[in-house]
C-alpha cells in the first residue's frame, strides 16, 4: 500500500502541494483531477523522489521513502511515468525496451503484451526516440515504466498528445496491471477517460487535494476545503 501523509512541497516560497494525504492499495486506480497548475506535477515528482518535500511522509508496504533518491524510490516498486516523457533521445525504441527489462520486477508484463497494445512501437523498434513523434515518445515512455514491473505506478498525463485510439490502449494498460494487483495513480485533466479507468477520483486545486470519492458515485463531488 501507498501512503502519503500531510506531504507539503515548494518550490521556494510557493507552496504547490499542501498537506496532502491519501492512501493507494493494490490494484486500485485513483485519479487525481485538475488544471495546469494545481499541484499534480509536483506531487507526482515528490512521491517519485524528483522533488523533496518539506513536510508530511511517503511510505510503501510500510517502506519509510519520505526523503529517499528517486532510484532508491524505483528500486522499492514505485515507477513515474512523467509529463514531458523524458525519453533518451540518442536510444532507439528497442534499446528503451532492454533497459527496462534488464532491471525489471519480478512478474512485470512481458514485452509482447505491451507491444500488443502500442504495436506502433515495434513497428518503430530501431528508430532513435528523438525521432518518434510526440504521440509516439509518450507510448514509450509509458511501456518503459511498465516493463520495470511496479508495484505502483504513477501516471502525469499519460493520454497527453495521443490519439484517441492510443487512448484507449492506455485504458486497456491499466486495467491489466491493476488485474495484476498493481496500483495507478493517475494525474489528469478533468475529462471522461480517468472517470473511465479509476476506482476513485480526487480533485486538485492551488495545492490541495479533495477527498477521494468512488469514481462512480452519483453524489456531487466537491472540491478542496478553503
Amino acid at each position: 500500500m501507498l501512503e502519503v501523509r500531510g506531504v507539503r512541497s515548494s518550490y521556494g516560497a510557493v507552496q504547490a502541494v499542501r498537506e496532502v494525504s491519501f492512501e493507494l492499495h493494490p490494484g486500485e486506480v485513483l485519479a487525481i483531477l485538475g488544471p495546469n497548475g494545481a499541484g499534480k506535477s509536483t506531487l507526482a515528482n515528490t512521491i517519485a523522489g524528483l522533488h523533496t518535500l518539506s513536510q508530511g511522509r511517503v511510505r510503501l508496504a510500510g517502506v519509510d521513502l519520505t526523503r529517499a533518491r528517486a532510484t532508491v524510490v524505483a528500486r522499492s516498486g514505485l515507477t513515474l511515468v512523467p509529463q514531458g516523457r523524458r525519453v533518451f533521445g540518442s536510444c532507439t525504441v528497442a534499446e528503451h525496451l532492454q533497459l527496462a527489462g534488464l532491471h525489471a520486477r519480478p512478474d512485470a508484463l512481458p514485452p509482447d503484451q505491451v507491444l500488443e497494445i502500442f504495436p506502433r512501437l515495434g513497428d518503430r523498434r530501431d528508430v532513435r526516440a528523438r525521432r518518434l513523434s510526440g504521440g509516439e515518445q509518450q507510448m514509450l515512455a509509458i511501456a518503459r515504466a511498465v516493463l520495470l514491473g511496479p508495484a505502483v505506478l504513477v501516471m502525469d498525463e499519460p493520454t497527453e498528445g495521443l490519439a484517441p485510439s492510443l487512448v484507449t490502449g492506455v485504458g486497456r494498460l491499466i486495467g491489466l496491471l491493476r488485474d495484476k494487483g498493481v496500483a495507478t495513480l493517475l494525474m489528469e485533466q478533468p475529462g471522461p477517460f480517468p472517470r473511465a479507468v479509476a476506482d476513485k477520483v480526487a480533485t486538485m486545486d492551488r495545492g490541495e487535494l479533495a477527498t477521494p470519492r468512488r469514481a462512480h458515485d452519483s453524489t456531487q463531488e466537491v472540491g478542496p476545503s478553503r
